[in-house]
């Protein structure tokens, strides 16, 4: 999993946006903490929420839960400080449906740039795949910080998300099924019932851990390392040399000019340059994550 860190900071410095190139910087030890909230500070509205494309296919500045879930994976990263996880949930609160849900996006204010998949979104009925993606992602900072765990939100979402799980079938859609392992993957330690549940849907899987996206471009799917990116409960279900077998592709996947590519389309120019700089970063933190130790 040999993988060229100068060369990823290069493709960054040339490429990436800011708050991407912070985050790479703390990742690879020669930044702090501050530096990325100042970066992050800049996607941040005046109702504690975040909008202006830190979801690259979302270009629209209002607050929208997907920019949500971005800021809690920053502010995991660098330990729930900053003092926006509360405020964060204050907002996650007063958008939040009447079943404890997320809708999958709210209205546009600006849709230029912006994916169909977020213009044309449902924004009065609950989604399973934003909650338990932006949920997920928020009990991994309610381990740093007290204003999110004992944030009346959370414990909203989180039985919204409990509910939907328990009613799962059948894997189903592909990335709204990766959000839910997530979720289970993230309350591990909090909800005594996440063990058996993450058993019961990661036995939805074929014996390849892969999904096809129905609806994505030709050949899109959801991989091992896409369901279980970071070693934990979750990736200890994968079957083992599949992932091993990811990771070695994964790291392999670094192009020329340094940098990683998606393999589904962007809403925009603008999105699919952000979204090379924001799988860059993320990549590289799956292999120094999986690296051994």
């Amino acid at each position: 999993m040999e993988t060229n860190l100068s060369r990823a900071a290069a493709f960054l410095a040339g490429h990436a946006r800011l708050i991407d190139r912070r985050r790479f910087d703390l990742l690879a030890g020669d930044g702090d903490a501050a530096a990325v909230l100042a970066a992050l500070a800049a996607y941040r509205n005046p109702d504690g929420g975040f909008g202006w494309a830190l979801e690259p296919d979302l270009r629209s500045p209002e607050s929208q839960p997907a920019g949500a879930l971005h800021a809690f994976e920053v502010l995991e990263e660098v330990g729930g400080a900053g003092g926006f996880g509360g405020p964060l949930c204050d907002w996650l609160d007063s958008v939040t449906l009447s079943d404890g849900g997320l809708p999958f996006a709210l209205p546009l204010t600006d849709p230029a740039g912006t994916s169909p998949i977020w213009a044309k979104a449902d924004t009065t009925s609950s989604s399973p795949q934003i909650t338990c993606a932006v949920t997920a992602a928020a009990l991994g900072v309610a381990r740093h910080d007290a204003a999110v765990r004992d944030h009346p939100w959370l414990a909203r979402a989180g039985a919204y998300c409990r509910e939907r799980i328990a009613a799962r079938r059948e894997a189903g859609f592909a990335i709204e099924f990766r959000f839910m392992l997530w979720f289970l993957d993230a309350a591990h330690d909090s909800w005594p019932g996440a063990d058996a549940e993450l058993r019961r849907l990661v036995g939805f899987l074929p014996a390849s851990a892969t999904l096809p996206v129905e609806g994505g471009i030709e050949g899109e799917s959801m991989r091992p390392l896409d369901f279980a990116p970071f070693p934990g409960p979750l990736r200890d279900l994968m079957p083992a040399e599949a992932v091993e077998a990811e990771l070695a592709e994964l790291a392999g996947r670094q192009e020329d000019d340094g940098g990683w590519t998606v393999d589904f389309a962007a809403g925009s120019p603008a999105a699919a340059l952000d979204w090379r700089s924001y799988i860059t970063v993320h990549t590289v933190k799956i292999l120094r994550a999986s690296a051994p130790r």
